[in-house]
């Protein structure tokens, strides 16, 4: 896939304007949200159901924002308190998802890279989850298969450390749309599974994919 960052800024904004975003304003900085975005989706065999949209937190629609960053376009920047993942584009500006928060993503800060990615990934529940779960233990060798139920969600983003371990960090997809802009009991970071498919999509694997997790 030819990566979106190849186009100028200009044109980046102006084609995602033609894919059903309204404009906004939250304080005083205009955005495109692409509410509309959120509808039922059909991937790969699955009938992904459509977000109740409207009853999420307007500020946690996937949108364009300005945002003033020395990060190079392609960097994501996540604002674990404010419950934000940013993708820096070039021109001062950012897609700005929404996300929901666990207990390994509060855990964890620092810089990493996207080492891979995922399309409906088998999920293994961590022996830590297992030994609180122990109902777990079933998905604790081959993993839970990829379906609408897998917490991983439709798509997964590793994020492996400069050394090129694991961080056992990820970037994911959820069914649980109302965990988003909260703090979950467990996970990274998740995103709505319409979210994680569009940030898929914008990314490429490599330790160019860079990540900076903030707290």
């Amino acid at each position: 896939m030819t990566p979106r960052f190849s186009l100028t800024a200009a044109g980046l904004i102006a084609a995602l304007a033609l894919a059903g975003c309204t404009s906004s304003s939250e304080n005083g900085s205009s955005s495109q949200i692409f509410t509309s975005e959120y509808g039922s989706v059909t991937d790969a065999g699955y009938s992904i159901p459509a977000v109740p949209i409207s009853k999420i937190d307007k500020k946690f629609h996937r949108q364009i924002v300005s945002y003033s960053t020395k990060e190079k376009p392609g960097t994501i920047i996540v604002d674990t308190p404010n419950r934000y993942l940013y993708l820096v584009l070039p021109g001062r500006k950012a897609v700005r998802y929404g996300i929901g928060v666990g207990k390994a993503g509060f855990a964890w800060e620092g810089e990493a890279y996207i080492a891979w990615k995922q399309e409906w990934p088998t999920w293994t529940p961590p022996k830590e989850m297992i030994s609180r779960k122990p109902e777990l233990a079933k998905y604790g060798k081959d993993g839970m298969k990829p379906g609408l139920s897998n917490p991983l969600g439709a798509r997964a983003l590793y994020l492996f450390n400069q050394k090129g371990q694991d961080t056992l960090f990820r970037l994911h997809g959820t069914p649980e749309w109302n965990s988003i802009g909260t703090a979950a009991s467990s996970g990274c970071i998740r995103l709505m599974n319409q979210d994680i498919i569009d940030l898929y999509e914008r990314v490429r694997p490599g330790k160019s994919a860079r990540v900076i997790v903030k707290q």
